[in-house]
């Protein structure tokens, strides 16, 4: 065998590299990803680690579960011009005067605020369904809100979320149920049918915790607490069908359901009702501006948009100045879309507490064509026991921040065709952070990203994912130095993009075909990063 100089096989092996960089750049058929593929009839196949899990399917995410069109209601008040000193009075009034307005269609009607400037000091509160508040148009010539006097909220869009339990809970006898499944055994499905709204307890006992590594975080000589033990993690679903002993689920798993660390009571299913969300219900269109704020976030602040208590709504067509933990989504809102919201920061936030500008609490969320600028930020964070499916799609994210799941586990998240050049996407155990954050994230998936970093850990139990990525992989420990190094999940197709080009586009092509990608803006197959 005649030997090869290492410098010329170097230099070789880099030309290649660069080649198919180029070849992949200029349109050729990109590598499939073997966890998610298009078979020779066009349909999505899945590879399954060895106890089953997989990629769940994300495309329920957004308004009405995701490939529906959003709304546009009809004008039945008009605001404006706008005065000289406070006009949140005003506007607060038309709201609550369309907020009485009979609904129809699930909608009562938007409240117009014609272009100009409107000074506010307090917050404008959308405490019915079928209100929409609408600007005419988020550019410096259309609708602003300009918040003044003491720090608060812009805008708040709250109903309540009394859930109740109705029958008897069911004890899931399924030894293992893997994230992305779909059904799963139960010992009795008397009282459930089809189409029932289901809650499933997903038990947080001392086990788990000691399995996940998080019954001994300490800081300062103080212990902290990642997930109270005992306690649960609550799943809500449909029902998409029932046989004797097993029950079809509208929408996959976003974790696993293992009997191992579920004692002694296990993993459990219960018809639940629920009264007091909200529904139909949106922004659009304005822009929102606060006075720069060089605080801490311990300080109050001004923020922009807070949802609660809500299912099927959005935020549309929003650009965002300067407020401090912006749009926030909290635990009781589901099958939300926010797209097109633009944030920018003039100053950052400080202190090393890092406001998250997109926060989601909820479950069904899709941010789709999003932007933040600033620095000393989460992009995007989640809070404790979050249940996807929750996604970012072809969001741009500039400044020295992350993107960064937040908390105490949630489950289920794709970040997808995003870019964060200056900062990176970490799917990662936290640890003692803030007062004991601990693992963040499992079963989240980067797809076809490009970041200044990826730190992309693997829980125990669990798998995260960055698939068809670019950008620099990271290896370290839990934060303030623990050793050693913690385990890297799967990087798959690093450094080349893969096909399909949008795993949740892919997704809601299969689901639901064409029509539903051309309803929320993309035509088929188009998936190009921001």
């Amino acid at each position: 065998m005649s030997q090869v100089r290492w410098p010329l096989l170097c230099g070789l092996l880099s030309l290649a590299v660069l080649a198919l960089a180029f070849t992949v750049s200029q349109g050729a058929v990109a590598p499939a990803s073997q966890w998610a593929r298009l078979d020779a009839a066009g349909h999505l196949e899945y590879k399954s680690l060895e106890r089953g899990d997989r990629l769940m399917d994300f495309s329920f995410a957004g308004y009405h579960g995701g490939g529906v069109a959003l709304p546009s209601a009809a004008v039945k008040l008009t605001l404006g011009p706008p005065s000289t000193d406070d006009d949140t009075v005003a506007i607060q009034a038309g709201i609550d005067a369309v907020s009485q307005l009979e609904l129809a269609g699930g909608l009562r009607g938007a409240v117009l605020l014609q272009r100009g400037t409107y000074h506010c000091r307090g917050t404008l509160a959308i405490e019915a369904s079928g209100v929409v508040l609408r600007g005419a148009g988020s550019g410096s010539n259309g609708t602003t809100i300009e918040m003044t006097g003491p720090p608060h909220l812009a805008i708040s869009i709250s109903g309540t979320d009394a859930a109740r339990a109705t029958g008897k809970a069911a004890r899931i006898t399924q030894t293992y149920v893997p994230s992305g499944a779909t059904g799963f055994e139960v010992e009795s499905t008397d009282g459930l049918q089809a189409g029932d709204t289901v809650l499933i307890h997903r038990p947080v006992t001392p086990a788990w915790v000691h399995f996940m590594g998080m019954d001994g975080l300490t800081r300062n000589g103080k212990k902290e607490n990642w997930l109270s033990a005992p306690g649960e993690i609550i799943i809500e679903r449909a029902l998409r069908g029932v046989s004797t002993n097993a029950l079809l689920l509208d929408i996959p798993l976003p974790d696993s359901l293992d009997s191992a660390y579920l004692a002694p009571t296990g993993a459990s299913v219960v018809k639940a009702v629920f009264s007091g969300r909200l529904s139909e219900t949106g922004v659009e269109s304005l822009r929102i501006v606060s006075p720069p704020q060089a605080v801490e976030i311990s300080e109050r602040h001004n923020q922009a948009v807070r949802m609660n208590g809500l299912t099927d709504g959005w935020l549309k067509d929003l650009m965002i100045r300067d407020t401090v933990n912006s749009v926030s989504l909290g635990s009781h809102t589901r099958r939300v879309t926010v797209e097109d919201v633009r944030l920018e920061h003039t100053v950052a936030t400080q202190g090393s507490a890092k406001p998250a500008d997109l926060a989601t609490d909820g479950s069904q969320v899709l941010f789709d064509r999003c932007a933040v600028r600033g620095d000393n930020l989460f992009y995007f964070a989640t809070g404790g026991r979050v249940t996807g499916p929750n996604v970012l799609l072809n969001c741009t994210f500039h400044g020295n921040g992350h993107l960064q799941p937040h908390m105490r586990w949630a489950t289920g998240l794709l970040v997808d065709n995003c870019r964060v050049p200056e900062g990176g996407i970490d799917f990662m155990n936290r640890g003692e952070m803030g007062s004991g954050h601990g693992w963040a994230i499992g079963w989240a998936v980067a797809w076809n990203c490009a970041a200044k970093s990826f730190l992309i850990q693997q829980p125990p139990g669990a798998m995260n994912w960055a698939i068809g990525c670019t950008g620099a992989r990271q290896r370290v420990g839990m934060p303030f130095g623990h050793q050693p190094d913690l385990l890297e999940g799967i990087c798959d197709s690093p450094g080349v993009r893969v096909e399909p080009a949008s795993l949740y586009l892919a997704q809601l092509a299969e689901r639901l075909g064409a029509q539903a990608i051309k309803a929320i803006g993309y035509e088929q197959g188009l998936a190009a990063g921001p």
